[in-house]
């Protein structure tokens, strides 16, 4: 069974992550989708919440479940058996510093990071950006999946 673990912040999940998770659904027997906790970071949306949105996103999905996480991403990928780490890439910035990632990872485990380019329309999308967006009053609808959109 091929597992995959998404890990992230997800505050909050975006169309690119939304987008990223659903063109995974074919390559992976099963997506965790793991919300990373960092007591040093302050989030916009608390952690229920950031849960429950991508869980209301992907409600009708059986490939996929939501955890939250703390540690290692590699230590959580060997407690639940999963092969591979997914990652989006949105721009060569991006690249340089998954790729950094994933060699540490690969050093230090038999993990396996998988990525994938996001969709064009979808790019420029980043959790920091509609976090802006929502500070300054501005129609952040346009960038979050359906679930974000109630809050």
């Amino acid at each position: 069974m091929r597992k995959a673990i998404f890990p992230g912040s997800f505050d909050p999940i975006t169309l690119g992550h939304y987008d990223i998770i659903k063109r995974a659904l074919p390559v992976f027997d099963e997506i965790v989708i793991a919300i990373g906790i960092n007591a040093e970071k302050k989030y916009m949306f608390s952690l229920e919440d950031r849960k429950k949105f991508i869980e209301e996103s992907f409600k009708n999905e059986p490939k996929v479940s939501v955890i939250t996480y703390e540690g290692l991403t590699i230590d959580l990928c060997h407690k639940l058996n999963a092969q591979f780490i997914l990652r989006g890439l949105r721009n060569p910035a991006d690249f340089e510093f998954e790729k950094a990632i994933a060699h540490t990872n690969r050093q230090l485990s038999d993990i396996e990071t998988v990525f994938l380019l996001t969709a064009i329309d979808t790019s420029h999308i980043s959790s920091s950006i509609v976090r802006d967006v929502i500070r300054n009053g501005g129609d952040y609808t346009i960038l979050v999946p359906e679930s974000v959109k109630t809050k």
